[in-house]
């Protein structure tokens, strides 16, 4: 499977079942979708070789680990061609777990998980607003996760 090569409907169907569980066995899927369990390995690694798939990941309640705070923080850069620079700088910071370069207000959009209020401040002020191209910050905690799924990528499918 080349890299631009669509993927077909097994394929999605494949992908949402592991997107909505992905300990779900192979067998299991193979046989709600009436194909063999090799037929769901050699695809797998088809889409892993195309980069579709990029990993796997365990989700977990960061509050129950003793995490409280998940704030969301927009970061201003001094010129947007230090989006590089600064992303890499981000990615050495352990509480900061998503970073997007986006368009409008802000150059960079994190998430970052933290302890309490006292580790957020530590956080932003010794490890992020000191990073070289960054001219100011925004922060906005969470107060509340309503919605955290994956995308339906098979129309109907639930």
């Amino acid at each position: 499977m080349s890299k631009d090569r669509e993927i077909d409907e097994l394929d999605r169907q494949i992908l949402a079942k592991l997107m909505r569980n992905a300990k779900k066995p192979y067998t299991e899927i193979a046989q709600e979708l009436y194909v063999s369990g090799g037929t769901i390995h050699v695809r797998m690694k088809k889409l892993e070789d195309a980069g579709i798939v990029k990993g796997y990941h365990l989700m977990v309640d960061y509050e129950k680990l003793g995490y409280d705070v998940i704030a969301f923080l927009g970061i201003y850069l001094d010129k947007s061609s230090l989006y590089d620079e600064v992303a890499k700088e981000l990615e050495d910071i352990p509480e900061v777990v998503d970073a997007h370069y986006t368009t409008g207000l802000y150059s960079i959009f994190v998430k970052i998980v933290c302890r309490d209020t006292g580790h957020l401040r530590n956080v932003l002020h010794d490890k992020i607003q000191p990073i070289k191209g960054i001219q100011r910050t925004e922060t906005f905690i969470s107060l509340d996760e309503s919605i955290s799924r994956p995308l339906d990528i098979v129309e109907g499918e639930v």
